[in-house]
């Protein structure tokens, strides 16, 4: 099984990268045989530098 994992930030708690990890951690504890793609992303607001700084 392969699960993705595209969030953008939860304004005032979570940066993207924060929520894909969190979320990624999630998937694993419940489905450790599943193979996960794990991207954060940004809609141009808050968090858009961030996360083009960080892709990969």
């Amino acid at each position: 099984m392969k699960i993705v994992i595209a969030p953008d930030s939860f304004k005032g708690s979570l940066s993207a990268a924060e929520a894909v990890a969190a979320m990624k951690r999630g998937v694993e504890a419940i489905f450790p045989e599943a193979e996960t793609v794990a991207v954060p992303v940004a809609d141009g607001g808050e968090g858009t530098a961030a996360v083009m700084l960080n892709a990969y």
